[in-house]
């Protein structure tokens, strides 16, 4: 499956200042919802950064 051309990608260093955002908001203990938005982003910086990301097991 290849990329959607039409999606902007954000570039990697905004989406780590939403993740490092995210960690303090939640005093470094994340909720069910938080570690979903937290999963999201490590997708969507490892895109951004040309890197990946195993899922956690």
């Amino acid at each position: 499956m290849s990329p959607n051309p039409s999606v902007a990608v954000r570039p990697a260093s905004v989406v780590n200042e939403e993740i490092r955002t995210l960690w303090q908001r939640a005093g470094g203990l994340l909720s069910a919802d938080d570690e979903t938005e937290y999963q999201r982003l490590l997708v969507e910086w490892a895109t951004a950064s040309g890197t990946s990301v195993r899922p956690a097991v």
